[in-house]
């Protein structure tokens, strides 16, 4: 993607930036520890290389344990609480940005929706959008359903 994007918190104390570079499209996360951890139906992420994100103002972070047992940790606003973003052990390098966070977040919308086996029952999905049971098991599947375009 070409444009840079800037973002921040609910409170403004964390301003942050993000340069051209990779970036999967957005995706909805409908698994429990994302429902848990935003207190919602789904929380929306997208794909970004670490390397191209710039913040500005104190962080705090969050560790745990995954099912996969990949060591996740979430960066977010040490006043606020706002998530910004979240990388973890088994992939150096990646990022994922919470989509609202953005300051354009009302221009993006999922290209895919994972986790759907613990949707809410309420929530529909457009048709025509991709659906997983689970997530993308592969970086070829990732790639396949939220890579750039």
């Amino acid at each position: 993607m070409k444009d840079t994007l800037t973002g921040g918190c609910l409170c403004g104390a964390v301003r942050y930036e993000l340069r051209p570079g990779f970036r999967m499209r957005p995706y909805a996360c409908h698994c429990t520890d994302c429902q848990r951890r935003t207190g919602s139906a789904f929380s929306l992420h997208m794909g970004i290389m670490a390397k191209d994100l710039t913040i500005d103002g104190e962080l705090n972070e969050g560790k745990f344990l995954q099912p996969s047992g990949a060591i996740s940790t979430i960066t977010g606003c040490a006043k606020c609480m706002s998530r910004i973003y979240a990388a973890h052990d088994k992939r150096p390098g990646l990022a994922s940005i919470r989509v609202g966070t953005l300051d354009n977040s009302k221009t993006m919308s999922p290209a895919a929706h994972f986790w759907v086996s613990n949707k809410q029952p309420w929530i529909t999905i457009p048709e025509g959008v991709p659906t997983l049971e689970t997530q993308p098991q592969s970086s070829e599947e990732w790639l396949q359903y939220v890579g750039p375009k």
